[in-house]
């Protein structure tokens, strides 16, 4: 028994992250709705990373095209092996669709949100009805657009091709949550000194620290919660200031930290001490 193919719907968010999705789905099928050509259109201009992510797009697309002729776009266009400047090798036998009728609409007619995220849910609605001998799924970037697809009863999945790792949780975190025990434990340690800049510190020493890395945070969420920053280490003795809060007064050009882990954020990018800042998590 033959395993069926699934169709991924492809929102335009993934064409403008990675060009080369259309070749990593396998041997499932893609189905590319006519308002994400639109918005690629739209933007293929300008020299930033999505514009040319977006022009890439369109020379595969082409591509593709040149050596399926434009009369078989009802039947698909076979996917077929690429190869990117760096040599890297792309593959997949499913096929590409395009979207050649109008769907006629099913969303309830006050469905709120953008022209375009309505049509491209109500394409899959569509193509759900006329496929149901198979899975129709619609990939997106766009937390919002997985999350009123699935009160539609529309499988929605994240792309995550570009995710090195399986498991997120082993990557450096960048900060350390104290427990209840640690301020019973080292009281006595966080009595605050003054260097010679008259900057005040803690200074902390044991084992606890042994993880603790400059420039990570350590933090306490309590009535009185505790937020620093390690600012020096020599074996298991670390120093730690209070970080600034950017919040209110103290917002950047505007910009206010929404929680714990932009404010930890921001206290780096504003320190000129700090070169190189790496960040990772939802825009």
């Amino acid at each position: 028994m033959s395993k069926v193919r699934k169709l991924f719907v492809l929102d335009t968010n993934i064409l403008m992250h990675d060009p080369t999705a259309l070749f990593n789905f396998h041997e499932h099928d893609i189905f590319i709705p006519m308002i994400v050509l639109e918005e690629l259109d739209n933007a293929k201009k300008g020299m930033s990373e999505v514009s040319q992510n977006v022009r890439q797009t369109s020379r595969f697309i082409d591509d593709l095209l040149k050596n399926a002729g434009k009369d078989h776009l009802a039947e698909g266009i076979p996917l077929s092996r690429r190869q990117n400047q760096d040599g890297d090798q792309f593959d997949s036998s499913g096929r590409l669709f395009f979207e050649t009728t109008a769907a006629r609409s099913q969303l309830p007619q006050s469905m709120p949100g953008q022209l375009a995220d309505n049509s491209i849910l109500n394409t899959v609605l569509t193509l759900k009805e006329a496929s149901r001998d198979r899975d129709v799924i619609l990939v997106s970037k766009d937390i919002n657009l997985r999350i009123k697809a699935s009160v539609l009863g529309i499988h929605a999945e994240d792309y995550q091709r570009d995710q090195v790792l399986d498991d997120m949780r082993l990557l450096y975190k960048g900060y350390y949550e104290l427990d209840d025990t640690f301020w019973q434990q080292y009281s006595e340690q966080m009595q605050p000194k003054t260097d010679k800049n008259k900057q005040s510190y803690f200074e902390v020493r044991g084992e606890i620290t042994k993880d603790w890395q400059v420039n990570s945070f350590v933090y306490e969420e309590s009535s009185k919660p505790f937020y620093g920053i390690v600012t020096e280490k020599q074996q298991q003795t670390v120093k730690i200031r209070r970080i600034i809060n950017y919040q209110g007064k103290n917002s950047v050009w505007g910009i206010e930290a929404r929680n714990r882990e932009q404010n930890f954020a921001l206290n780096l990018l504003m320190n000129p001490d700090i070169d190189f800042v790496s960040l990772m998590g939802t825009a």
